[in-house]
């Protein structure tokens, strides 16, 4: 990731997905300039969303499952205090960003890498844990 700000790069893309539309006077028609910061804070705060009901429905079910034990309020703080970390990991990385690396069309495998970490944190992150904290629960039962 560290190369991603030291890139030299700096020119816009044309993308019809996202970001902030401007006039091409050249080209006679809009451009679309992609904001990396912009849109990596967005994906962090849907994968919060998902995170979050993923963590109470996971959570959830363990409580059912495992009576008066306090092995599933554990693991819920576990969880919590796992992700927050790691998402100011992730958005702190995306807004040290110039305004003209923001924008750089060469930083998209970057974003993809992030992003694509961001989500299997944010999916994988609340059944791994809960798996093993019930296989813990299982083993010392």
């Amino acid at each position: 990731m560290d190369r991603m700000t030291d890139h030299g790069a700096h020119q816009r893309a044309l993308s019809s997905t996202s970001g902030m539309s401007r006039p091409d006077p050249l080209a006679g028609h809009r451009t679309t300039v992609i904001d990396w910061r912009r849109k990596m804070s967005d994906h962090i705060a849907y994968a919060l969303l998902v995170y979050t009901a993923l963590q109470i429905f996971v959570t959830i079910g363990a409580l059912k499952s495992e009576g008066g034990s306090l092995l599933p309020y554990f693991a819920l703080v576990i969880l919590v205090v796992a992700i927050i970390p790691a998402c100011r990991r992730f958005e702190s990385r995306w807004n040290r960003l110039t305004d003209e690396q923001a924008h750089d069309p060469a930083l998209a495998p970057y974003y993809r890498r992030d992003r694509l970490g961001l989500w299997a944190l944010a999916i994988g992150l609340p059944f791994a844990l809960t798996a093993l904290f019930k296989g813990l629960a299982i083993a010392f039962a």
